[in-house]
């Protein structure tokens, strides 16, 4: 370390706005016993300045447990700023914006949010170069008798050297970093975007290949990690997969097992989905409890139920969902009403209805477009099914199915992040390989936000968003062909950037609003109670800058991606394996289009200070 930096005497905390409040005397005191600060005419300085610091400040019991690791996650409504001191907030946590000043003039700018303390470095002499930019978040602090009762502080000292902490990094040993999203917001979009292949219906229609013996060859399957997963779960079981071209061709000729690996199985919740065609064509079936991101309950209770009135007998035991048919012979016809219109089951329960002996009847079924895609898939493969895209499915079984030639249909969610991805960014952009009629909820709120979208061609779309967008008064997620609770948390980031208070409820998943806690990180004004989000938008206090964040699933993960392009400043995003599950190439696709991002390898949040 540089001996003149170690010498240096410099202001910790300088005025950057409004006016301050009394340091807490806990908060004073920690600081003092540390031993590298000192108080002079009412301001805290560092000896030390390349020193930087983190704070988090635990008043209250309003902390989660990870592993005995405490980290905070009450949100604080407000944000202040301050000169030497902190703000108390309402939450009974602590936010504010500091500079600090280091050696001839550079310094470290940053801002205290929900107890995390985020710094850009800017000419720094100590060792940093001046184009890096730099976020630093807390640490979890684990305190020997639980929860802290007085602020706490961590801070750590950067080695001076150069080149900058983007080498550093580099040069660490490979398990110790994370692939992360950095996204440089503020850049317009423009251009247009190609829509890949829906991941839900390839999913369904992938273990609906199970139901034929014969080959099924499959066009626009997306590169995606669920999609890998549910080869290997195929693999598991005996089926052959190759590619020829751009096809994906699916040989479940020789079935050598009933019995998908559980390992794989476990982390996809749409390998579930095989035991209705494995108990259709087998007559047996044991498959793991599904998985998948973890969004709130999903039971398999429809399933069951459903599987049960179609002749199954059926088992939960150690973790595994053991089904045989219970005549000995095949499955038989029924009828079965679903007391909630689930596309998991729906889809289950119409594979094996569509091999079952006699009729089915299915009633208060899911109406999504890849429900109606799985049923015209069978059909292409010689299964009588009427009703698809109604409430009411009818099912005449049949002996056996043959081969077929299938597209997977456009990703509507993906085509519906991208229309929200111009809105966002208050741009212009088109789209193609889109289906509007799957848009349609979609289309009408942001019309009524007021963006412009108008079809080009049957399948392209064309969206400009104007620079004052308004409030949406009530956005409620439901089964299609309501608004889908898929594109839920992309929707909240965009009502963040809107003029007014906006209110969304979420009816479909009951802990759908995990990533409004890491929103709040990046300046939205958000509020939940219950299973409601009251969204303040930019004239109301919610104002997007970057923050080092974490995507906790996929569409999480996406509102954060696109949250990230409309900030002020630099985000960075882990999780990336979760966005990676459903968008394929998704920061290729942004960054054709203008937005600044790169994938880049860093530490995680719990080394990084």
């Amino acid at each position: 370390m540089h001996n003149a930096v170690m010498q240096s005497i410099t202001p910790l905390c300088q005025c950057r706005g409004q006016g301050s409040a009394s340091v807490n005397a806990d908060f004073a005191a920690n600081f003092q016993d540390r031993g590298r600060f000192c108080k002079r005419d009412g301001k805290y300085y560092s000896s030390n300045a390349i020193q930087i610091v983190s704070l988090v400040f635990c008043r209250n019991q309003k902390t989660r447990s990870e592993n005995n690791w405490q980290s905070v996650h009450t949100l604080p409504d407000n944000r202040d700023h301050c000169q030497s001191t902190f703000h108390r907030t309402k939450s009974d946590f602590f936010r504010g914006s500091f500079a600090f000043t280091a050696d001839e003039g550079s310094e470290l700018v940053g801002n205290l949010n929900e107890g995390k303390l985020f710094l850009a470095a800017n000419s720094f002499e100590g060792g940093l170069s001046s184009e890096l930019s730099m976020n630093t978040s807390l640490p979890r602090v684990r305190s020997p008798h639980g929860v802290p009762s007085h602020a706490s502080l961590q801070s750590t000292v950067l080695p001076a050297q150069s080149p900058a902490i983007g080498s550093q990094i580099n040069s660490l040993p490979s398990n110790l970093l994370v692939e992360c999203l950095e996204i440089h917001g503020g850049s317009p979009l423009r251009g247009h975007v190609e829509i890949s292949g829906a991941k839900n219906s390839a999913l369904a229609v992938l273990a609906g290949a199970l139901c034929t013996s014969e080959e099924v060859h499959l066009r626009m399957v997306p590169d995606l990690h669920d999609i890998r997963r549910m080869f290997q779960v195929l693999q598991s079981i005996g089926v052959k997969l190759r590619q020829d071209s751009s096809e994906i061709v699916v040989d479940a000729r020789n079935i050598t097992s009933v019995e998908p690996c559980p390992d794989v199985g476990r982390k996809l919740r749409a390998s579930f989905f095989v035991i209705g065609a494995l108990l259709g064509r087998q007559g047996e079936a044991v498959v793991p409890l599904p998985g998948g991101c973890n969004i709130g309950a999903r039971p398999i209770d429809l399933h069951v139920r459903g599987l049960e009135a179609l002749g199954a007998t059926v088992e939960i035991r150690q973790g595994k969902v053991h089904a045989h048919v219970a005549n000995g012979k095949k499955l038989v016809g029924g009828r079965f009403c679903l007391k909630y219109p689930s596309v998991g089951a729906t889809e289950t329960l119409m594979m094996a209805a569509s091999l079952a002996d006699g009729e089915t009847v299915l009633s208060n079924v899911a109406q999504e477009p890849e429900v109606v895609h799985l049923a015209e898939f069978l059909k292409s493969c010689g299964a009588n099914i009427e009703g698809a895209g109604t409430n009411t499915l009818a099912i005449k079984g049949v002996n056996k199915l043959h081969g077929s030639d299938f597209t997977i249909i456009p990703d509507r969610i993906e085509a519906g992040t991208f229309l929200i991805a111009a809105a966002i960014t208050r741009s212009a952009i088109s789209m193609s390989r889109v289906i509007p009629q799957h848009l349609a909820s979609v289309i009408g709120k942001l019309e009524s936000i007021g963006c412009v979208i108008e079809p080009t061609y049957p399948t392209c779309l064309k969206i400009s968003a104007s620079q004052h967008l308004k409030r949406s008064c009530l956005t409620k997620t439901q089964p299609f062909p309501g608004f889908p609770t898929d594109l839920q948390p992309q929707f909240m980031s965009l009502l963040t950037t809107c003029y007014g208070q906006s209110i969304i409820e979420e009816t479909v998943f009951e802990s759908r609003m995990r990533h409004v806690e890491e929103l709040q990180k990046l300046g939205a004004k958000i509020k939940v109670r219950k299973n409601m989000a009251f969204i303040s938008g930019c004239d109301q206090g919610s104002s997007l800058y970057g923050a080092p964040v974490i995507a906790t699933d996929l569409r999480a993960g996406a509102s954060l991606v696109l949250a990230g392009i409309a900030a002020e400043g630099t985000t960075r995003i882990e999780g990336v394996s979760h966005i990676d599950r459903g968008y394929e190439k998704f920061d290729e696709k942004l960054r054709a289009i203008g937005a600044n991002i790169q994938r880049k390898p860093c530490l995680p949040s719990e080394l990084t200070i």
